[in-house]
């Protein structure tokens, strides 16, 4: 069965495809992630070659066959394609490490209308500028992390339940954060600081988190990075990230 399907959708990434189209990896609003030939892409003459790029947000029109994996793309308008973040290649990485993101850890016709939106508003909030793009990717992660089943535990000990870790937290990956006193009892993945801790948890509340140091952001990051290798053997990191920054 075919249909026509007008739904948004993110670019998350585009590659050449025979002598003049091209394949992109979408996710869309209404459909998740799906893969859409765009014939005649890399013609001069192409109505949607420069439309139809990665990290652009568009309207797009689809001609969708249940029993195809790669569907045809028919028609699209750009609603934002984020001028400022593209040309900032800081912001641009981490841009990218959103769509990496994405695009490793959901599967294809996965939908899920809060990721779509929490993409829109990390792309507008990079493209804005009003915080440092390492937070705003920072909260992006977590996020996604929580919608994905990968949440980061850090509430309360893992073992007792009290919400006061001491001076010496730890953070073991299968049970979660491990206060002073219970670290004995528990193997511990990671050795978790107080300053860490407290920036994960502004991450997580959606807290302002301005005051915190460039090493701190960076651990965060990495320590979400360890976080997901550890419960996907097959994530090895983000790419994009190593590539910008």
């Amino acid at each position: 069965m075919s249909e026509i399907v007008k739904t948004e959708a993110i670019v998350l990434s585009k590659m050449n495809y025979g002598d003049t189209s091209s394949i992109a990896s979408l996710f869309t609003e209404d459909l998740g992630k799906i893969s859409v030939i765009v014939k005649g892409a890399r013609s001069p003459k192409s109505k949607y070659g420069k439309i139809v790029d990665p990290l652009n947000y568009l309207s797009v029109v689809l001609y969708k066959k249940e029993t195809r994996d790669l569907q045809l793309l028919s028609g699209a308008d750009i609603i934002e394609h984020y001028p400022a973040m593209k040309n900032d290649l800081n912001k641009l990485g981490y841009a990218y490490a959103v769509a990496e993101l994405v695009k490793n850890l959901l599967a294809d016709h996965e939908v899920s209308k809060r990721i779509f939106k929490g993409i829109i508003k990390i792309l507008s909030i990079l493209n804005s500028g009003e915080e440092k793009p390492e937070i705003t990717f920072g909260r992006f992660f977590m996020f996604l992390l929580k919608e994905t089943g990968y949440e980061i535990q850090i509430d309360s000990c893992a073992i007792c339940g009290k919400q006061k870790f001491g001076d010496d937290p730890h953070y073991n990956f299968e049970k979660g954060l491990i206060c002073g006193e219970c670290r004995k009892s528990v193997v511990d993945n990671y050795d978790i600081n107080l300053e860490l801790l407290r920036y994960l948890n502004c991450l997580k509340n959606n807290e302002s988190a301005g005051t915190f140091s460039n090493l701190i952001t960076r651990k965060a990051i990495n320590f979400m990075e360890t976080h997901l290798k550890y419960h996907v053997p097959d994530f090895k990191g983000i790419s994009s990230l190593k590539l910008f920054n």
